[in-house]
């Protein structure tokens, strides 16, 4: 079971949701505005967040902005919304995943379980260490050259799965079926989209990477930089 918000201004549909929730054994709390729930989210510590993007006092993709700039609370976007821009904007928010509605509280809970098990380890997971890097699964942080990452929970998992396959090329479907938990497949612009991010925060780019490598037409692999020891 796990402690759900959902902040969704529309009274039928967050009835719904909250009674098909429910059903399937999650405690849901709910908010009808961007800024209760950002207060709710903040001050009730969730296991996940449900946001729906129109709300009527701010943008959802706002108030997610806010969110992660105080919680790595795991994010699922609910919108309406299915142009592939407004996608990937949310995904460079912070958002975890995202349900284009309609949708049924079935297909919500299926994705409820997959994100919360991306951040599932167990006490036995050990650290990874790749260069400069070391990635601390049990306790979701990751440190480079001894200065710690402010990364979002997918941001951990996808450089965790990348790293603990360090000098492998992986690629973006198996990215997608692993850590996103998507068997069937997605769009490469979800990990393209992630991966910039990543890069960012490890303070490099594209053109001239340290320890995230594309392959064209293949994959990507994690090395250590030259002249690291690993």
């Amino acid at each position: 079971m796990a402690q759900v918000l959902l902040v969704e201004d529309d009274p039928m549909i967050r009835a719904a949701l909250m009674r098909g929730l429910g059903e399937r054994g999650h405690a849901v709390a709910s908010a009808p505005t961007a800024l209760t729930g950002l207060g709710q989210a903040v001050a009730d510590r969730p296991d996940l967040v449900v946001l729906d993007l129109g709300l009527p006092d701010m943008d959802g993709t706002t108030m997610l902005r806010m969110l992660r700039g105080a919680s790595r609370v795991p994010v699922i976007v609910a919108t309406a919304r299915d142009d592939e821009a407004e996608i990937v904007a949310v995904l460079d928010a912070g958002a975890d995943d995202y349900l284009v509605k309609p949708f049924s509280a079935a297909q919500l809970d299926a994705r409820i379980r997959a994100v919360l098990r991306r951040g599932a380890v167990t006490d036995a997971d050990p650290a990874v260490v790749v260069g400069g890097l070391r990635i601390d699964p049990r306790a979701q942080r990751a440190h480079l050259d001894g200065v710690e990452l402010e990364l979002s929970p997918r941001e951990f998992a996808l450089l965790h799965y990348l790293a603990a396959r360090a000098d492998r090329v992986v690629s973006k479907r198996e990215l997608l079926t692993e850590v996103w938990q998507l068997p069937y497949g997605g769009a490469d612009k979800t990990v393209d989209v992630h991966l910039s991010w990543l890069r960012r925060k490890l303070g490099e780019t594209a053109q001239e990477p340290r320890y995230l490598h594309a392959v064209r037409g293949v994959g990507v692999r994690v090395s250590a930089p030259d002249g690291d020891a690993r």
